[in-house]
């Protein structure tokens, strides 16, 4: 019988060098799985693979030297242990995350939480080519937004109340940008210069800086034989209602616009971003209303 290649691909198993023979990617949002599916993992791996997984550059995993003849068995398997294929080829694929704010003291989000969401909302979508989302907590950037078509970094709203300032300098002292300094023993905030790190809000000793979770987004970046930086083509974003109508607008003029097999960073380049950027702000100012 004819194998169905292309079917496969869809369903993760990724044809190997050696005659009907596949690596499987598993979907491992934000890089995290539970030790009930390391169990299930594991024991696919002894029982059909050889004995071993592949920890991909995206936080994911590879089962490789599945058989054929074992495909059914191997989903089979898996899925007894909670464990979903991920998917490859044109669509979108498993977002990656950090752990943010649930446990990284620089986390201005819960980045697992929203790679969640963003995958719940957008995984396995089919498109005209590969489409990849990546979130990370904060300006740290451990997860490189710049490279993802669509990255989210974490980010604080900031705020000063200056009737809380006692003078003490230490957020002057933390700001890595230069947006806060002291001109005669007054503060001066520059919003032009602010990365929303949210270093002044976590060293302030008397509360006068206040900030609330938000997301700068990276559009268009790709990593590999063609190397682009995502753009920042909408200002801060302050909620996570927003953020969705903006991943919802950029994802549609991604598969209304682009050709098949090109990567969104070459769309951008072939047709500029104004059209998209005005698109954004219809979207940003949607979620406002």
């Amino acid at each position: 019988m004819a194998v169905d290649y292309a079917a496969l691909k869809a369903g993760g198993f990724m044809r190997q060098k050696q005659k009907n023979t596949f690596s499987l990617r598993l979907r491992c949002v934000g890089g995290t799985i539970t030790t009930e599916q390391l169990v299930a993992i594991k024991k696919v791996a002894d029982q059909y693979g050889h004995g071993y997984v592949h920890l991909t550059a995206r936080q994911g995993i590879e089962i490789p030297f599945i058989k054929l003849e074992d495909i059914d068995a191997v989903k089979a398997a898996l899925a007894e242990g909670g464990v979903e294929p991920g998917v490859c080829g044109p669509r979108v694929r498993t977002v990656t995350a950090c752990q943010g704010g649930r446990c990284c003291p620089s986390g201005c989000i819960d980045a697992l939480d929203i790679a969640r969401k963003l995958d719940a909302r957008y995984f396995g979508r089919e498109l005209p080519c590969k489409f990849k989302f990546g979130v990370t907590g904060c300006i740290n950037n451990c997860l490189k937004m710049e490279e993802n078509d669509f990255g989210v970094k974490g980010a604080y709203d900031v705020s000063y109340d200056e009737n809380q300032c006692i003078d003490c300098g230490v957020c002057a002292k933390v700001c890595r940008e230069g947006a806060i300094t002291f001109e005669d023993g007054k503060l001066i905030f520059d919003a032009d210069k602010c990365s929303h790190c949210g270093r002044c809000v976590k060293s302030c000793p008397t509360g006068a800086w206040e900030g609330k979770s938000a997301f700068r987004v990276f559009i268009g970046g790709t990593f590999g034989n063609h190397i682009i930086s995502g753009k920042e083509l909408t200002p801060l974003i302050k909620d996570e209602a927003t953020l969705m109508r903006v991943a919802d607008a950029t994802i549609d003029y991604f598969d209304t616009h682009s050709n098949k097999g090109e990567r969104f960073g070459r769309t951008l380049e072939r047709l500029g971003t104004d059209e998209l950027q005005q698109i954004l702000a219809d979207a940003v100012a949607g979620a406002e209303a």
